[in-house]
């Protein structure tokens, strides 16, 4: 509806001003308070949001400060547009100040411009222009402002267990054209109480990694031998026959090597070097066998090495819908009593969770190996005909002139947080993911653009 659009033309301005109220504030997660459950700038944050909804004409909602809402419309069904108010730390060498929201070459420089402050400030303003041109819907909407999407979601758990869910929508927290399918997620460890140690090498302690979902970039060992020499003979040869980048210092009677990878996100494995694997390859190469940790690494270097598809663990999987399983080794932590390797595993949408994890239990059978602090996101998947996925198409087409491709995507965006809605915008395609960014920043064009197509979307779903 071309007057949707029109009606969004005439909001530029106040558009522009409302983003740069949420912007100026630092929406950090803080010391919970009373009714302030993630601190006090992000319920400050909060709180404008919905003071603006009501300066609106919406009615608005405050669920104790854990997340609310501005609705309008009747009905027993609604349709959501679900965005968030908090935001990352800034961080350095920001060209402008983060939050000061200043606008220089048509762009709004803040943390928040994008992700994901600017997007639910378009979805409101889309809404007022169906509100005031008076169409009426059979459903009500609600565009619901998250205040804890990069600390743990923890709002949408409160809110979740007290509202019902919508029958349609989506979140403009990811990009466009549409992601219709997100792949399931699992972090876990792979735990070994060490106990038997016979080997001609001591291995003291190993380190690595920062997180599972990242390829690590830095490991340290740290071995020791009665035979340093040919120790170090061995190291050294390894080092001179492979192109890793590797090195090692003898200290006292011990030797401290340093393997160092490239790091890469856990979604895109195949995009890094893993320096815990580089290390567990040379490993591999001493006098080792003879121990728990050696039988370990042993198992590692058998049934991982550098593959980043899960091949040789049984369980090289993809599908046509979003691809491969994704493996990741991210982070170990070993000393005299334990190993603890920590991995990201995503795997495609039409596979099911437990057959995939009882393939890795069948793997590690003998072993005593266990696995442990296991986290699970189950994947979310749209089929391509699905009403939902047909209606955002349409709209983006009509509003952009482009084809409105389906993304799968390894990562998880904040759809996965509540049903029946899906990532739709706010990254147009050609631009730069400022995400979490220095200087990240909004083109005041595709912030009306996003209006509009906010707007011609909220009215598809809930007409």
């Amino acid at each position: 509806m071309s007057s949707i659009s029109k009606k969004v033309d005439e909001f530029k301005d106040d558009i522009i001003e409302s983003t740069r109220e949420l912007v100026k504030i630092r929406s950090v997660e803080g010391e919970p308070k009373d009714g302030k459950p993630f601190g006090e700038e992000v319920n400050t944050a909060l709180e404008k949001a919905l003071d603006i909804s009501q300066k609106l004409g919406f009615k608005t909602v405050n669920m104790n400060g854990y997340i609310g809402y501005a609705e309008y419309g009747e009905g027993e069904d609604y349709v959501a547009v679900l965005g968030h108010l908090d935001v990352v730390p800034e961080g350095n060498g920001w060209k402008y100040p983060p939050y000061a929201a200043e606008i220089h070459d048509g762009k709004m420089y803040g943390r928040g411009t994008m992700d994901d402050k600017s997007p639910i400030v378009a979805a409101l303003y889309g809404l007022k222009a169906i509100k005031d041109l008076d169409i009426k819907l059979s459903k009500r909407v609600r565009i619901i402002f998250g205040t804890n999407e990069e600390t743990g979601c923890h709002e949408m758990e409160y809110y979740n267990k007290r509202e019902k869910d919508p029958v349609a929508g989506f979140t403009p927290d990811a990009e466009y054209p549409i992601v219709h399918a997100e792949k399931g997620i699992t972090i876990f460890d792979f735990d070994k109480e060490l106990k038997v140690n016979n080997s001609a090498v001591n291995i003291e302690y190993i380190n690595g990694g920062d997180r599972p979902n990242m390829v690590p970039d830095y490991c340290e060992c740290r071995i020791s031998s009665k035979e340093l020499e040919a120790l170090k003979n061995a190291i050294g040869k390894f080092i001179s026959e492979n192109s890793y980048d590797i090195e090692y210092e003898v200290d006292g009677d011990s030797i401290v090597i340093k393997s160092r990878g490239l790091a890469a996100h856990g979604s895109l494995p195949e995009l890094g070097k893993n320096s815990i694997m580089q290390m567990f390859k040379l490993l591999g190469t001493l006098p080792i066998e003879k121990s728990d940790i050696g039988e370990y690494i042993e198992f590692f270097n058998k049934h991982v090495g550098f593959e980043t598809s899960g091949e040789s663990f049984g369980i090289g999987i993809k599908d046509e819908e979003s691809g491969k399983l994704t493996f990741n080794v991210g982070k170990i932590s070993m000393d005299k009593d334990r190993v603890t390797i920590s991995v990201n595993v995503r795997y495609p949408v039409t596979y099911d969770y437990d057959k995939v994890m009882n393939e890795i239990e069948n793997r590690l059978k003998g072993t005593q190996i266990e696995i442990k602090n296991m986290m699970h996101q189950k994947p979310l998947y749209f089929p391509k005909d699905h009403p939902l996925i047909k209606s955002l198409q349409r709209v983006y087409t009509e509003q952009t002139g482009l084809e409105a491709k389906l993304l799968a995507i390894g990562g998880g965006t904040y759809a996965k947080e509540m049903a029946n809605i899906v990532g739709f915008g706010p990254i147009l395609p050609g631009e730069p993911d400022l995400d979490h960014q220095t200087n990240e920043y909004v083109k005041l064009e595709d912030l009306i653009l996003n209006a509009k197509i906010y707007a011609n979307a909220i009215y598809e779903l809930a007409k």
